[in-house]
């Protein structure tokens, strides 16, 4: 495989402004990266809340992006698990392996890596991509596998399990209650079911996202646009709920976790806030909450995957909508307007 001088790529031009462009193509530069050809790749809430200005982090000329599989075009000559040819999944987080934060498997906040690619480094909305870290940041797939699926293990399902399913401690015979019917509410949905739950609770403001929920192993749905969340909530327990998951990232939404979690329970914050919460630290000190933050460390994701290959998982159930890489922009837009497109995930191929 040889490399190209250029190549297609989403470039983020400040908030409100994408563009598919022609960019050079990356090389490696440390010993320890790949250069990954993409096959498949995907389009996450954060690249919206990115977008949207939340993440300014981002400068203008970045390419988005963080998710995807592909094939290593090229790899640093300190690279020892993956060459040239190899099908691989991308995993969100690059980690270095060494430092302090890598030692204790808190991945997201390595050194020399972390949540970088889209945010900080060029990402995977691209022909190419450069993974730093390759020998710790990417997967082999295994033979046969449903690369499609194998997408929602860079990022959501790991999130969703991480962040919202283990931080918020479910445990069997819990009440579990999940704010927001996305994909990574969808995700915590799926595997919360790990831990048999007595009640799925999803609430959003579309029907459509509702019902998939039902079919995706949801008790109970509901719509907060039509109903009040917290009567509705209050009204299936004694007390409130054991474990509600915040999956959108709005002060609304967190909200409805403070006002419904039961004495001991848990509030699994997901959601990417790009404006402050109003905290009712006078309500809840009392209590005895246990309140949790977190970005993916994506250490669960080899498990995961055994999981996907054995059909437990089945996250390409999520896939809503398929484009042509050529296509990205209308795959933004139709992600960007999920409620009236009906959409959930997206796959942009470039096989």
């Amino acid at each position: 495989m040889m490399m190209p001088e250029k190549m297609q790529a989403v470039v983020y031009g400040g908030p409100g402004v994408k563009s598919l462009e022609t960019v050079a193509a990356p090389k490696i530069l440390q010993p320890t990266d790949a250069i990954v050809k993409i096959v498949k790749t995907t389009i996450c809430g954060t690249d919206l809340h990115i977008l949207k200005g939340d993440v300014p982090a981002v400068t203008k000329g970045r390419i988005l992006g963080h998710e995807g599989v592909g094939v290593v075009a090229e790899v640093g000559s300190a690279v020892t698990r993956f060459k040239k040819g190899e099908r691989v999944l991308i995993s969100c987080v690059s980690a270095c392996g060494k430092c302090h934060y890598c030692k204790k498997q808190l991945y997201a906040h390595c050194d020399n890596g972390g949540w970088i690619l889209g945010h900080l480094i060029d990402g995977t909305q691209a022909e190419y991509v450069r993974i730093p870290h390759a020998d710790n940041s990417l997967y082999p797939i295994p033979d046969g596998a449903d690369e499609e699926a194998l997408v929602m293990l860079s990022d959501i399902l790991p999130t969703g399990f991480e962040i919202g399913v283990l931080y918020g401690a479910v445990q069997p015979g819990d009440t579990v209650a999940i704010i927001g019917a996305g994909p990574i509410g969808m995700a915590a949905l799926l595997t919360a079911q790990f831990f048999s739950p007595a009640q799925l609770i999803m609430v959003d403001i579309d029907d459509s996202r509702l019902a998939m929920a039902k079919t995706f192993g949801a008790t109970h749905t509901i719509n907060s646009a039509t109903q009040d969340a917290v009567t509705e909530l209050m009204a299936m327990t004694t007390d409130g709920i054991d474990v509600v998951m915040e999956a959108v990232g709005i002060p609304a939404t967190f909200d409805i976790c403070q006002s419904v979690v039961r004495p001991g329970g848990h509030i699994a914050n997901i959601g990417v806030h790009g404006t402050s919460v109003d905290l009712q630290l006078q309500e809840l000190w009392i209590k005895n909450i246990t309140l949790t933050t977190g970005l993916v460390n994506t250490n669960t994701t080899a498990m995961l995957l055994k999981n996907v290959q054995s059909g437990k998982l089945r996250p390409a159930e999520l896939i809503t909508h398929r484009f042509a890489f050529s296509d990205f922009m209308r795959a933004y837009e139709v992600f960007g307007n999920a409620s009236t497109e009906q959409a959930l995930k997206v796959i942009i191929d470039n096989s």
